[in-house]
């Protein structure tokens, strides 16, 4: 199974792929995401996003925002 991520910036979409794992910093702490994780928006804090693609870890610097997550769909 596998989540949908968008990353969105102002201009343009950063990322849109599916991915198996994210961790991403929020204002409460740390979060890890798999498929089929509870409906939660947060605040996302600035940091590094982790993301689990083919058995092999990237990372993306994060400035804040809002994390959306429902239905398998992660978009930040």
């Amino acid at each position: 199974m596998t989540l949908n991520l968008r990353v969105l910036s102002p201009n343009r979409v950063v990322w849109d792929s599916e991915v198996k794992e994210i961790i991403l910093s929020t204002n409460s702490g740390q979060i890890g995401v798999l498929p089929n994780h509870a409906s939660l928006v947060a605040a996302v804090d600035i940091g590094v996003m982790k993301i689990r693609l083919n058995g092999k870890w990237s990372t993306m610097a994060l400035m804040g925002g809002f994390a959306k997550i429902d239905n398998d769909r992660i978009t930040i």
